[in-house]
């Protein structure tokens, strides 16, 4: 599947649903009174989400990768949370367990995306670098 937006993108709808669920596990009464953790890991949950989608936009390789790498990092964020929130018994272990897995899976798919990316970029350089070598020896 050709992928014509980071709406297509896996990595980015498993984030989306994440940021759905973060929204749902805050809500419970005990979370929710706790504002400064409740407003920071929902911030963490959107961004993972938005540096995918932000990154995509940038119509480069290279940017797309660094915004992927705050992706990550804003789901390790998320990942760290939990356990506050699991330490201050805001979440049961089953949520904590469920949230954390959908957490690791993105970050997983983050880091074989990147992994994809840098592949790419290595086969368009020797490609690149074929083509001159033809160009400079005359050879069609």
């Amino acid at each position: 599947m050709k992928v014509k937006s980071f709406e297509d993108l896996q990595v980015w709808q498993d984030a989306r649903a994440f940021v759905k669920s973060i929204y749902e596990l805050t809500s419970n009464d005990s979370f929710k009174k706790d504002y400064g953790l409740k407003d920071q890991i929902q911030r963490a949950a959107v961004s993972i989400m938005n540096n995918i989608s932000e990154g995509f936009e940038r119509d480069n390789n290279k940017e797309f990768m660094k915004f992927l790498g705050y992706s990550k990092g804003s789901a390790g964020e998320v990942r760290s949370m939990l356990y506050v929130a699991l330490d201050l018994q805001y979440i049961s272990k089953v949520e904590f367990d469920n949230s954390y897995e959908e957490a690791v899976n993105i970050i997983k798919q983050i880091s074989n995306f990147k992994k994809y990316l840098r592949n790419y970029a290595m086969k368009e350089k020797i490609k690149n670098i074929k083509m001159f070598l033809l160009h400079i020896l005359n050879i069609n």
